[in-house]
């Protein structure tokens, strides 16, 4: 029983810090088209003081001119969505012939 309780800890001491790496840039995306302009989110300072992080969904409709229409959270802490939508908003696309949808991920990480 004490082994499997030192172990468990161990696990769990490795799963945090593997994921608390610093970062609060955007991950990836599903998008169609290329990001020529891409803005970092700003962590939260309540985020920070909390241990927050995670990933937030935002959905961007994109002008053709490559501009940020508007947007829409698909998931992620409310405590970092503001942040992820205020830096989507900033972004640019590549011009296109219409508006298109993209989906994007922004990753925010606790050590910075």
């Amino acid at each position: 029983m004490g082994k499997s309780l030192v172990f468990i800890a161990a696990a769990v001491l490795a799963m945090t810090s593997s994921t608390m790496r610093a970062q609060s840039a955007p991950s990836s995306s599903d998008s169609e088209r290329k990001i020529v302009w891409r803005v970092a989110p700003k962590y939260p300072d309540l985020a920070k003081k909390m241990n927050i992080h995670g990933t937030v969904r935002v959905e961007a409709v994109v002008r053709p001119n490559g501009s940020v229409k508007s947007t829409r959270v698909l998931g992620g802490n409310p405590v970092l969505v503001n942040a992820a939508v205020e830096a989507v908003e900033k972004w640019r696309f590549a011009s296109t012939q219409g508006d298109t949808t993209e989906v994007v991920q922004l990753v925010f990480d606790t050590m910075q």
